[in-house]
């Protein structure tokens, strides 16, 4: 078997071993944040003297992932720089929960975008600072991906355009889900929202559809690409503290599961996203200068109904009567995934086989 052919619907389904070598941190206890392990292994999070950017008060709801994400990606940010950062947020969610007027759940420097020009603001700031001389100080744009896949993408392209030094986040819950949980260039097809109601021929949101803005920002050859995923916290502060050693335009696209836009039970966020990876529809990856240059391989894969049956926007998926043709139509975006990144190499494969083989 080649390294780009697709496994088989069995080989999805069966459990096997991991395939790549467990790192030290994982043994930890999750706990106490891992601080039983040597310090080089401890997370941001673990230490007792992180920076806390995003702190408790805020208003977002249980289970939010987008909520965890910038949490983690901010402190990455502060503890990457000596906390010399200034945070330029979108319109959205994160802005609305975290900031409700008068108060406000952020310890850093933060300036509130309008909805399409966080990026815009960013390279302002930028600028500014750079005339200030004052070169040790960053800058970091985020929003969802209703203000980054849609009324950004203008200022976002023409940031990454001219290289400006400024490190974009997206939190990706793939909907407009602050204002009613509407549509968003990121919601996947077949998707029920507000927008997209299930019914018709074809129910949910339509095909062929929607932006995979990371491989647009690759397209602009900027220094730094990568995707993240709530799942995996430790990758998502690894790949926020390389992207803040590098200069120019650098872009992080986080999956962050909603579980109020999703119908999802709010304890199994996590579980969700790390779901999302297992199946090929979220590919993690990191990219340089246009370039792929290292991929997350899964681990143990499995078929897409097992992301899609636990969310209610995917309910009309498995209702009686149904088309099946659907749900192998999102499993063949994710085999596609699983070709265009080789998340499933043929070592892994083999390794598979042996292991099936010795198991009967």
């Amino acid at each position: 078997m080649t390294s780009v052919d697709l496994p088989t619907p069995e080989y999805r389904q069966t459990a096997i071993p991991s395939r790549e070598e467990v790192k030290f941190y994982q043994v930890g206890s999750f706990a106490v944040g891992n601080r039983l392990v040597d310090d080089k292994y401890q997370s941001v999070q673990s230490g007792k003297f992180r920076f806390n950017s995003l702190t408790s008060g805020h208003r977002a709801c249980q289970g939010c992932g987008e909520a965890l994400g910038a949490r983690y990606a901010l402190d990455a940010a502060m503890a990457a720089t000596d906390n010399n950062v200034i945070a330029v947020n979108a319109t959205g969610c994160l802005e609305v929960f975290s900031t409700p007027y008068p108060e406000t759940s952020w310890n850093l420097p933060w300036v509130h975008s309008l909805f399409g020009n966080a990026p815009a603001v960013a390279t302002g700031a930028q600028a500014g600072l750079k005339a200030l001389g004052k070169k040790d100080v960053r800058v970091v744009a985020q929003g969802g991906d209703g203000g980054t896949v849609d009324i950004g993408f203008g200022a976002l392209s023409g940031m990454f355009e001219r290289n400006d030094d400024v490190l974009y986040i997206c939190y990706d819950n793939e909907a407009y889900m602050n204002t009613g949980v509407q549509r968003s260039g990121a919601t996947p097809p077949a998707a029920r929202t507000a927008t997209t109601q299930p019914v018709g021929p074809e129910p949910g949101n339509n095909w062929g559809q929607g932006k995979d803005l990371p491989r647009i920002a690759m397209a602009h050859e900027i220094p730094y690409v990568a995707t993240a995923t709530v799942a995996d916290l430790r990758d998502l502060e690894y790949k926020v503290t390389k992207a803040m050693g590098m200069h120019g335009s650098r872009y992080i696209h986080v999956f962050v599961p909603c579980p109020l836009g999703w119908g999802t039970a709010s304890d199994i966020t996590i579980k969700i996203a790390r779901l999302a990876t297992q199946t090929g529809l979220f590919p993690v990856f990191e990219a340089e200068n246009g370039e792929v240059t290292s991929v997350q391989k899964i681990r143990r894969p499995v078929p897409v109904e097992d992301y899609l049956k636990p969310q209610r926007r995917f309910a009309h998926l498995f209702k009686k009567g149904s088309d099946p043709s659907v749900i192998a139509r999102v499993q063949a975006m994710a085999d596609r995934n699983i070709r265009r990144y080789n998340l499933i190499d043929e070592e892994s494969l083999d390794e598979f086989v042996k292991y099936e083989g010795d198991d009967q």
